[in-house]
């Protein structure tokens, strides 16, 4: 979980989240909200993100303020369980 916050997190192409459902998220100002552990089971959910389901939030006050900051800054705006994952992937991490 902590390898896919930090995929959906910190991975970039030109500044923008590589995930390109991530990227799509970000850009409309969704809040990268929550990591389920096998959330999705089937065939294709277990070959293409190991059981691994997101949850990106819209709080409709925010999203375009959200929305500006990650395309004018690149900031990812994501909740505490999202970057409490992504901060123990950093101290564990030899990348």
């Amino acid at each position: 979980m902590r390898l896919c916050a930090w995929y959906l997190y910190g991975e970039k192409h030109r500044g923008y989240a590589l995930n390109p459902v991530a990227n799509f998220h970000l850009q409309n100002g969704s809040v990268l909200w929550r990591i389920n552990w096998m959330g999705d089971t089937s065939p294709r959910g277990i070959g293409a993100s190991c059981g691994m389901m997101v949850n990106y939030r819209y709080f409709l006050e925010d999203t375009a303020s959200n929305s500006a900051l990650y395309l004018g800054s690149k900031q990812v705006k994501a909740s505490e369980q999202v970057l409490a994952l992504v901060a123990q992937f950093q101290q564990n991490s030899k990348l």
